[in-house]
């Protein structure tokens, strides 16, 4: 595909995004019924993010040569997730203690109504009823992605239940099982050793890895297929959702009484995504971070209309190596991993959220409880699975590790699907900066 029909092609889904968003306001009942479309766009997406995820890592790796070059890389991608993670933190902090948004926000009406719902419906029941309804997914295969909502009795999660379920999401006992739930840590490690030990082995893998290099360029090929229905698909995904919360007539309500804490939200998220990452951007390639955020558009507002950072993976591998110009071992190696375990929106989102809730109802955090809420939500952030409105699992951790009520997360969960789009499209920039950055260092 020419440069200028892919411009002409982010013009298209720009267009399709205000169209969707348009028609859901005036027709919301007709926009509601492009849902069919949608799914058929987002299972597109997913169909082929297995398969690419591990041809792609693959592929990396035996770019490589020399499985001890692969040390370097590896490490300057993890120092820089930890980093940009920790930063967006710091920033979600700054900005709520700024705004302030739960201060005076929220009436005694609505919180009394969050308290009422919370007792007939215990958080984890709504917060696997929202995520069903967002992913599509059953709750037996929402218990496959997340342990908290397996069969049986569970214990209220902390810190130690994320780092258990971090180590535990890098092992499976069964490759077809973990491709199934779209578990794709264990997929990427499998990924790695695989092509770790296929470089030691010479000639007499020859084949196999000219199969691999092959399989990978097909599917590349397959995703600029599925870019030239994605306005298509984008618009059915984005009016299906706008028209479903204003047939519902919840979109004005939902507004007016969490708009500040949206505003935070989008405001921090503004901040990481227009300043810190573009900063880092510029200090590596001493490039314009802006004709790069250009050259990632599509991925972004592909980001913005599925909210799942695995579900955009092909489409962002496909921007960076074709549209931005970013090395084909870099993107192989460090955007699965990236749409796995680095999440700047997510974590920003959770520490505003967690602060936000602290201020409606009464709770004064002091600095102390503030640094917890920041080291749980980097932690929190790294073990949130890339589909959509995941952040919303990790976000019980955080308030429980300061003491928070969990019953009022109903207070962000009515918008969260709102802004969910918003951070997920940090996530993926701030994938896309980070393959930048590997590329430079190694």
């Amino acid at each position: 595909m020419s440069e200028p029909k892919k411009s002409h092609l982010t013009l298209w889904i720009c267009g399709a995004i205000v169209a969707a968003i348009g028609s859901a306001l005036v027709f919301p009942h007709l926009a509601v019924k492009f849902h069919v479309g949608g799914e058929i766009f987002l299972r597109l997406l997913r169909m082929i993010v297995v398969p690419l995820v591990v041809t792609s890592v693959m592929s990396g790796i035996l770019g490589l040569g020399d499985v001890r070059k692969l040390g370097r890389p590896g490490g300057a991608a993890l120092l820089y997730y930890l980093t940009t993670t920790v930063l967006a933190v710091f920033v979600g902090l700054m900005v709520v203690n700024l705004i302030q948004p739960g201060m005076g926000t929220v009436d005694e009406a609505s919180l009394a109504a969050v308290k009422a719902e919370s007792d007939t419906n215990s958080p984890k029941a709504r917060l696997l009823m929202a995520l069903t309804d967002a992913t599509g997914l059953s709750k037996e295969e929402i218990g496959g992605v997340f342990e908290e909502f397996s069969p049986g009795p569970q214990e209220s999660p902390t810190i130690g239940t994320i780092l258990k379920n971090l180590l535990l999401m890098l092992f499976t006992d069964n490759l077809f099982a973990a491709a199934a739930n779209t578990s794709l840590l264990p997929l990427i490690l499998f990924s790695i050793v695989f092509a770790c030990m296929l470089t030691t082995m010479g000639s007499r893998v020859s084949h196999l890895s000219a199969m691999i290099e092959q399989i990978n360029d097909a599917l590349m090929r397959f995703v600029l297929l599925i870019m030239r229905i994605s306005p298509l698909g984008i618009f059915c995904l984005v009016a299906a959702r706008f028209g479903q919360a204003q047939a519902e007539g919840k979109l004005l309500d939902l507004v007016n009484q969490t708009g500040w804490y949206v505003l935070t939200v989008v405001f921090g998220l503004g901040i990481h995504a227009c300043c810190i990452l573009p900063l880092i951007y510029w200090c590596f390639t001493r490039k314009n971070p802006f004709r790069f955020i250009l050259q990632m558009s599509q991925a972004l507002l592909t980001a913005f209309s599925t909210a799942s950072s695995s579900a955009t993976l092909p489409v962002t591998m496909e921007c960076a190596i074709d549209r931005a110009g970013v090395s084909e071992r870099s993107v192989k190696f460090v955007l699965p991993l990236g749409a796995t375990i680095n999440m700047d929106g997510t974590a920003l989102y959770e520490a505003v959220a967690a602060l936000f809730i602290a201020q409606a109802t009464g709770y004064d955090l002091s600095l102390l409880q503030q640094l917890v809420i920041a080291v749980t939500a980097t932690l929190a952030a790294i073990g949130a699975a890339g589909i959509p409105e995941a952040g919303l699992v990790t976000m019980i951790i955080v308030l429980n590790a300061v003491g928070l009520p969990v019953e009022y997360i109903g207070l962000v969960l009515s918008v969260d699907w709102l802004v969910d789009r918003f951070r997920t499209a940090v996530n993926i920039y701030g994938d896309c900066v980070g393959a930048v950055v590997v590329e430079r260092v190694s």
